[in-house]
This record gives structure tokens, C-alpha cells and sequence, in this order.
């Protein structure tokens, strides 16, 4: 199993956050490719797909953000109205619990991917593996 990693920011929910997180990568020339924001109340979560997550996870704890490196699928869906719905149904239907997610689109109307965490990984590759899907691989999008 080749694992995506996705990066996990626990933050504040308060203006100029957001601002001061991409900075951090905008100034190491770091790619954002896909993200989502999770807010409860005075807290959230925002987790990145980028194409240098060594470097972007080093900067953000020398800066002293809350961060963490989590495990996570990709599987390449059409992108099509009906895509994402199609991809999370074979998932569901194998008893895969998607606990967050986010989608990547690696060209704009031809390739996308649905990147997700589940809480068993290993048991989600192994089951979706002997499905006729493609999986989003490290090398396909890592620039370190």
C-alpha cells in the first residue's frame, strides 16, 4: 500500500488563521493541490494535499502550528457529475467508513482523485485493491 499524506493543521477559528497557514506555505514555494476545512465552533481542522509534504510539515512545527502527517487513500474518479457519488458508493459498499476527505483534480476535466482516511487503512486498501479503481500513488504528485 502506498499511502497519500495528507497534512492535519488544528487551528483557531478566528480571522486572518487561514492567511497565516498558506502563508507559511506560499513562502516555501510549496503547491497546495487539494484541501478541505472542518469548524466546530471556536476550533477547526485543515488538512492539505501538497506536493511537498516532508517540507511543509517541518515548517509548519518550526512555527508552531498543531500538525500531523495522516495516512490516507486516493482513488482516481471521473470527473463527471456523478463521479464522487459512484466512487463513495463502492466504498460504502464494502463497509469502509470515510472519516474525512478531500478531492485532488490533477487536470481539470480529465483526472481527479477522491483522497480519504478511513480507520483501517490497511483493511480499506486490501478491499478496494480487487476492484477495478485506480490508486493515487506518492510519486504521482510529490515534488521533493
Amino acid at each position: 500500500m502506498e499511502a497519500i499524506p495528507v497534512l492535519s493543521i488544528f487551528a483557531e477559528n478566528k480571522p486572518g488563521k487561514l492567511e497565516k497557514i498558506t502563508e507559511v506555505l506560499a513562502r516555501e514555494g510549496i503547491n497546495i493541490l487539494g484541501f478541505s476545512i472542518v469548524s466546530v465552533k471556536d476550533f477547526g481542522i485543515i488538512k492539505f494535499l501538497v506536493d511537498k509534504p516532508e517540507l511543509a510539515f517541518q515548517k509548519f512545527k518550526e512555527r508552531g502550528f498543531t500538525v500531523a502527517k495522516v495516512p490516507c487513500l486516493g482513488l482516481e474518479l471521473e470527473d463527471r457529475p456523478g463521479g464522487l457519488y459512484e466512487m463513495v458508493k463502492l466504498i460504502s459498499s464494502k463497509g469502509i467508513n470515510i472519516e474525512s476527505a478531500l478531492v485532488y483534480v490533477a487536470e481539470t476535466r480529465k483526472r481527479a482523485y477522491f483522497v480519504f482516511e478511513a480507520d483501517n487503512l490497511d483493511s480499506a486498501w486490501e478491499t478496494l485493491k480487487e476492484e477495478k479503481v485506480n490508486f493515487l500513488k506518492p510519486s504521482d504528485f510529490i515534488n521533493e
